[in-house]
């Protein structure tokens, strides 16, 4: 009889006991797995809802201004020495470290112009990039080419024009292909275009009023992308709309950390679980460790049958554990995520061979790492005084 048949033996021998190691390594698995699956899951939803958000940075010319007062009175103050950003230098932004985490970047001109004798501003974009940088926008129609323009819903008001009109420029007239639904903000009183048809009509060929850019910044400091930006292009202003963004970040660091740290309690407690039975174990079978030494067995091998059983029922809880924490890791994420879920619940579905070696991995550390001492325990008994205990 080898050492693998006797410890196979035992655990189908020992029922109850093998149960309450099997226990405690399941418990931990399944409540490590599903805290880093729910972890993971959040983090993704987070960086899903902060799309929502848009432009988290925004790209200014860069002036010089001077704030002017006279007799106590505030005059206001004046701009100058206002520099351009020409459209090829943004080409630079794609240079910079965690250019990974750029979700759209999107080129703005800016200019006032006369529609039907009034005085409307007039916005050129990337059509393609407001798609992630405007996630919010909701138009009637379509989405204007060359030579087109969607209106806001108070300019298609106040101007009293609908889709498939003529809008009378200085320069031209523009198609009405869409009306932007009311949204709240500024853009309900603006025009918009294509970057390329508005660049010509301001007679501002190859230059862009700002950038908006959309950030990405999991794992990463967005302090550190808005200095890379203001290095790239020196003649700018970078600045960054943080609020959210820190917001979310600081609640998912809070989460890592509230997982991190469940996961350490349970995991010691495990351990402990797995101590007790297993010195329980070695004492119910004391005389059978005798017989053991006494036909020839070393303490080495008695070491080994110890280990092999927790070996085994460590085995058997990393995997059970995972496949029971992803399955609480899908009852529990409705709790921690808003918005989309089909998404989230994809990702926190899928198969993770990586979490799944981790987990049998962890199942076995805390299972052999609590079977030392009774394991030495047991290498150490008189074979004299064991047998006199049978």
């Amino acid at each position: 009889m080898n050492l693998n048949t006797i410890a196979i033996a035992n655990i189908k021998r020992r029922k109850a006991k093998a149960a309450f190691v099997l226990a405690g390594l399941l418990i931990a698995v399944t409540t490590v797995v599903a805290l880093v699956g729910l972890r993971q899951a959040v983090s993704m939803n987070i960086i899903h809802q902060l799309e929502q958000y848009g432009a988290n940075i925004v790209i200014l010319p860069q002036s010089d201004s001077l704030a002017l007062s006279y007799g106590g009175i505030s005059m206001g103050g004046v701009s100058f020495d206002v520099r351009k950003i020409h459209e090829e230098e943004l080409q630079k932004i794609y240079t910079i470290p965690y250019r990974q985490n750029l979700a759209a970047v999107g080129p703005v001109v800016l200019g006032v112009v006369q529609a039907q004798g009034q005085n409307v501003l007039l916005t050129g974009l990337d059509f393609d990039a407001t798609v992630v940088l405007k996630p919010w926008w909701r138009i009637q129609g379509d989405i204007p080419g060359d030579n087109q323009v969607l209106l806001g819903a108070e300019a298609a008001r106040l101007l009293g024009i609908g889709i498939g009109d003529s809008l009378s420029l200085e320069a031209g007239e523009l198609s009405v292909t869409g009306i932007l639904e009311p949204s709240g903000s500024q853009d309900d009183q603006l025009l918009f275009t294509d970057l390329r048809t508005a660049q010509v009509l301001l007679g501002k060929e190859g230059l862009v009023s700002m950038v908006e850019v959309a950030a990405l910044c999991h794992g990463c400091p967005i302090d550190e992308m808005v200095e890379h930006i203001s290095a790239a292009l020196p003649g700018t202003q970078v600045m960054a709309i943080q609020q959210v963004v820190e917001s979310r970040m600081q609640a998912m660091d809070h989460f890592e950390k509230f997982a991190y740290g469940v996961s350490g309690v349970v995991i010691v407690v495990s351990g402990l679980m797995v101590l007790v039975s297993m010195m329980g174990n070695v004492r119910e079978r004391a005389g059978e460790i005798g017989v053991f030494r006494a036909i020839g067995y070393r303490r080495g091998h008695v070491m080994r049958i110890i280990f092999l059983e927790a070996g085994i029922l460590a085995l058997v809880g990393g995997l059970a554990g995972y496949l029971l924490g992803k399955a609480l890791t899908q009852l529990t994420l409705p709790l921690f995520t808003i918005g989309e879920m089909d998404t989230v619940f994809h990702h926190g579905a899928h198969w993770d061979p990586l979490l799944l070696v981790s987990a049998v991995g962890l199942s076995v550390l805390v299972g052999l790492s609590a079977s030392i001492y009774p394991a030495v325990m047991a290498s150490r008994m008189d074979p004299n005084e064991a047998l006199r205990a049978i």
